[in-house]
């Protein structure tokens, strides 16, 4: 069995997501590639082109020259003993089984190597699942751990990429198989002492970005945020958010945490999201989301921390029931100025 580290040596990035190749994963859970693409063609409805997709021949062309130079790397400074394996490389990944040309392979992202856990079954599937799982949590704890080296762009795509992976997780949980051990995994997995945040919604305990998206996506015309503490997680956690929803925030965006940079470089990615920032002109400490604001649907959440920060401790967020009383307060902030960003 492969151990973590061989396994870090397979993952690659690919339009700016950590992937592995098809034949990589196929030999990792004992199966021959074709076999291995058949158990994925017959539950083909689980894997959506953001859990697998078909890279270009540019894209594949890169990867192995990338593989290439590896092995050449290892065998300059580590001896003549895998010199060969260059050449076997080059076949093993161009050549078919018949001697042709190699179809250009699929790659699965993080979110569908863990779906493949609903697909492929058995000991072997269960013990390369658990170091597949540990592999990726090593590489985020990693990034976590050397945040302050990164430039805000590069912490802004992995951000974005892990709030959807949390939230991916939580949700393929549900459809996980049914095997003593693989469930423990998975428990362990979402530990929140595995530096999974989570918070309580309404008296129930929650993944905390899942929580967020719960309630954003009932929204039906608009979102109002007060939060005088807001960071690029507290946009990230907009990213699904219906476009045709108005949002504004009402925020003094106090200690300059959410920097003009970070703010432009999410409108890129999410185009069709529309923010909107007014102050809040120092008067206000307490958070909230508001829905659908002055209409039948109107829903209020007082909220325990920023959600940029929440479930770092115990937070809490629970839904008004006395409405009325924060309308004069919200038309109040609606009429403040324009927030602008430094």
């Amino acid at each position: 069995m492969k151990s973590i580290n061989n396994f870090k040596e397979l993952i690659f990035t690919v339009r700016g997501v950590k992937v592995m190749i098809d034949a990589d994963l196929a030999e990792i859970y004992g199966y021959t590639t074709s076999a291995f693409n058949q158990q994925v063609k017959n539950n083909i409805e689980k894997f959506d082109d953001d859990f697998r997709f078909q890279l270009t021949k540019e894209e594949y062309h890169e990867i192995i020259k990338s593989r290439i130079s590896s092995i050449e790397f290892s065998t300059t400074n580590y001896g003549s003993t895998n010199r060969d394996e260059t050449t076997s490389l080059i076949s093993k990944n161009f050549t078919s089984k018949r001697g042709g040309t190699r179809k250009i392979p699929f790659v699965f992202t993080e979110q569908g190597i863990y779906m493949l856990m609903t697909v492929l079954k058995g000991e072997l599937a269960t013990k390369q699942s658990k170091a597949l799982i540990r592999t990726f949590k090593e590489m985020k704890d990693f990034i976590i751990e050397n945040r302050n080296l990164l430039g805000y762009r590069e912490l802004l795509q992995l951000v974005i990429q892990n709030s959807q992976n949390t939230v991916d997780i939580a949700e393929i949980k549900g459809t996980m198989v049914t095997k003593n051990e693989l469930t423990k995994v998975i428990h362990n997995f979402t530990n929140p002492y595995n530096k999974h945040e989570y918070l309580i919604l309404n008296g129930n305990k929650i993944e905390a970005n899942l929580a967020y998206r719960n309630i954003y996506e009932t929204a039906k015309k608009s979102i109002f945020i007060i939060d005088n503490y807001i960071g690029i997680k507290t946009l990230v956690l907009l990213k699904d958010t219906k476009s045709n929803i108005d949002i504004t925030f009402f925020t003094d965006n106090i200690g300059q945490c959410l920097h003009y940079c970070e703010y432009e470089d999410f409108c890129k990615q999410y185009p069709n999201i529309k923010i909107t920032f007014r102050r809040t002109c120092g008067i206000y400490h307490d958070r909230y989301i508001i829905l659908d604001y002055n209409s039948d649907f109107e829903r209020i959440y007082h909220c325990g921390a920023s959600s940029k920060d929440a479930g770092n401790k115990i937070t809490t967020i629970s839904e008004v029931t006395d409405r009325q009383v924060y309308h004069p307060i919200v038309d109040t902030l609606l009429n403040n100025p324009i927030l602008t960003f430094k």
